[in-house]
């Protein structure tokens, strides 16, 4: 059947074509498998809970008539201003407009939420732009810049609120500076969410050519229930596809965690417990709760534009397992800097199991890709990654967390592959079991052997994480990071950006967990694998168990080789088969508004210098999960096709592209075509 919404009808009807429903809800809350819901363009001022689930053999879809005609937004238009000072206007909301949840009381707080402030949910929009939240009314009014903001010339329009209990009103400052609120479209967020049913297991939906915009979630940690402006809310089978997602005050969306009992924000709320001991308790929890591959997950975004979120463009904490993002351009995330913690990212997983990202474009994040815990089975391939860093007039910290990519405590294996790494940072790798092959390095590694445990006391506190059955979300066993397990091979590595001046000639891990030097030297002191299984005297009926204690609890094995290392990047110096040379990298990046394309003459400079085909059985396993790098249908995983999809053929050289690509002559590359919907 098919459903007809329209927010400009006379009156609302029944849903059908001659007397559509005036909103979505409406439809969302009769829709049954099977049916598809047809929406026709206009502002939809409500958030969607949908009632019933579809079937993978009869999804729900929810379809934009015209592609992002319909906007589905959690803001109110605010027009009633009346100057107070200068270019600062105030207006006043009762409190009854936002029913349970004031986003103007109710502060981002949760699990991991560092940032000493008290940031509201709530945001003031003008012309669909998020304004800066001011700590005070004097602030508000100075309408200074705030030069922590990555775009600090916008940081001068700033917002205010407070409660007057008496008459139980919200009211709402904003300075406007040389905008005027008669004649610039303001509103202010009302709604938690969008579009996010508030039961559980309400699968197979589709979602499709909607703007989906300004919504005052809640943040989003991994041991709470995860929200978003559009959320699957612990279900299976969401396909998102062709959106616009923009304005949330945490996230975009969430394939997250739902509300565990006895462990939702438990450390912000009680303390006594590590919020990491949190985390292993929510993963057991959500065993006994039924968290199988049969009823959670599987969910695909694609081509969907994902911007100007303040915590994370997607996030997700088990909910999120074999799912697949991709084609998706995800940018200008957690760029007013006003929201700080450990969540933060363009796409945050917990729990990334058999999880691909693939051909997206993430740019101007915190940090791109973040899988957190629990990745294994992950596959990053073919993706666009740059600019993820402080812009220049921020000066980097030594304790820096942006990057490209950050894989943490995970026991992997998780696949790296053919994707363009163009920030100062390429991978933060605090974790085990991971493969890079045929990617564009720019950036170096950090956390290298670091990241995982705490000295307490002067005592070492493990962080065990778990590892699960491949390919299946059962607990295999827990176990703590001992790190190494990598493998790099037929990477491209240049020091594209200079090694700052106060950091030392020479990375040292007992000295700094950072790292500016580009290479794979980081890895020197690991054991290759001839040298690490001779630690275990395999053969011995009897062995000596102290002796091989130094085996089970050291460093695991590292695999190197073909790799290609420019301007200064350094080498792994027991790689045998490498290109080391002084020669400069030109990287230029041209996006023109249709597409992005990548200058580079690497290929040039790699002249004669081939490698070899890198699949599973060169992969091998990884060692915790005792699981092979491997496509999630157990089928083995051969890495003959480069990041445009073109074969390799017999003359295999480094880097993500192959030396035959047509048309690559003046050595330009297309990394990217933007999509119709933006």
């Amino acid at each position: 059947m098919q459903i007809y919404v329209d927010v400009n009808a006379c009156r609302s009807g029944n849903g059908s074509k001659l007397s559509p429903f005036k909103t979505i809800n409406e439809a969302a809350r009769i829709a049954m498998p099977g049916d598809e819901v047809l929406v026709a363009p206009g502002v939809y001022r409500e958030y969607i809970n949908p009632k019933n689930a579809g079937r993978e053999d009869a999804r729900i879809v929810y379809r934009s008539i015209e592609p992002l005609g319909a906007v589905i937004t959690g803001a109110e238009i605010a027009d009633d201003w009346t100057l107070v000072e200068g270019t600062t206007y105030v207006t006043r909301v009762h409190n009854s407009i936002f029913g349970a949840y004031n986003p103007y009381i109710q502060e981002v707080e949760g699990d991991w939420y560092f940032a000493d402030n008290h940031m509201h949910t709530g945001s003031v929009y003008v012309n669909d732009r998020m304004f800066y939240e001011a700590a005070t009314l004097e602030e508000c009014i100075k309408g200074e810049r705030f030069e922590g903001s990555w775009e600090p010339e916008f940081s001068i329009y700033k917002w205010y609120c407070e409660q007057d209990k008496e008459k139980n009103e919200t009211v709402i400052y904003a300075n406007f500076q040389d905008l005027d609120p008669a004649k610039n479209k303001v509103e202010i967020a009302v709604r938690r969410n969008c579009f996010m049913p508030t039961e559980k297991y309400i699968g197979y939906i589709t979602l499709s050519g909607f703007n989906v915009c300004k919504a005052a979630t809640t943040w989003a940690p991994p041991a709470a229930y995860q929200d978003g402006m559009i959320g699957a809310h612990w279900s299976k089978g969401w396909i998102i596809e062709d959106c616009d997602i923009s304005g949330s005050k945490c996230c975009g969306i969430s394939f997250g965690n739902y509300s565990q009992e006895n462990n939702d924000n438990f450390f912000f709320h009680n303390h006594v417990k590590s919020p990491t001991q949190m985390e292993r308790d929510a993963v057991c929890r959500a065993q006994y709760d039924g968290w199988t591959k049969e009823t959670v997950g599987s969910h695909i975004v694609r081509r969907c534009h994902i911007h100007h979120c303040e915590q994370t463009g997607i996030v997700g904490r088990m909910g999120c397992v074999f799912s697949t993002i991709e084609d998706c351009h995800i940018h200008h995330i957690n760029c007013m800097q006003q929201l700080g913690g450990a969540e933060i990212a363009g796409i945050k997983f917990h729990a990334a199991i058999d999880v691909t990202f693939r051909r997206n474009h993430i740019h101007h994040t915190w940090m791109g890709i973040w899988t957190d815990w629990e990745a294994q089975g992950t596959r990053i391939t073919g993706n666009l990654l740059h600019d993820n860093q402080p812009p220049a007039h921020i000066k980097l910290k030594p304790d820096n967390f942006n990057q490209d990519l950050f894989v943490e405590v995970g026991h992997g294996p998780i696949l790296i592959d053919n994707n363009i790494l163009l920030s100062e940072c390429a991978l933060r790798i605090p974790t085990e079991g991971v493969a890079m092959v045929h990617n564009l390095v720019c950036g170096s590694y950090t956390m290298v052997g670091w990241g995982v445990d705490s000295v307490i006391n002067g005592q070492r506190e493990p962080r065990y994480t778990p590892y699960h059955i491949p390919h299946r979300t059962e607990v295999a066993g827990f176990m703590t990071i001992l790190h190494g397990d990598n493998r790099f091979y037929n990477n491209i590595f240049t020091q594209r950006f200079p090694v700052p001046d106060d950091f030392l000639e020479g990375w040292d891990m007992s000295r700094n967990a950072n790292n500016f030097e580009v290479g794979t030297h980081v890895w020197n002191e690991y054991p290759v694998y001839e040298d690490w299984i001779e630690l275990f005297d395999l053969g011995k009926r009897r062995p000596d168990m102290g002796k091989l204690a130094t085996g089970h609890f050291g460093h695991l094995p590292v695999w190197i080789d073909g790799n290609a290392y420019f301007a200064g990047a350094q080498a792994f110096d027991k790689e045998k088969n490498k290109l080391v040379s002084a020669d400069e990298v030109k990287i230029e990046l041209c996006c023109d508004g249709d597409k992005c394309i990548l200058k580079t003459n690497a290929y040039d400079l790699i002249k004669d210098f081939k490698v070899t085909q890198i699949d599973s059985d060169v992969l091998g396993k990884a060692f915790e999960p005792d699981e092979r790098y491997e496509n999630p249908d157990g089928t083995p995983i051969t890495l003959n096709e480069d990041y445009a999809g073109n074969k390799r053929g017999l003359n295999i050289v480094p880097g993500p592209f192959a030396a035959c690509n047509p048309g690559n002559e003046a050595g330009e590359y297309v990394v990217f075509n933007k999509l119709a919907i933006e």
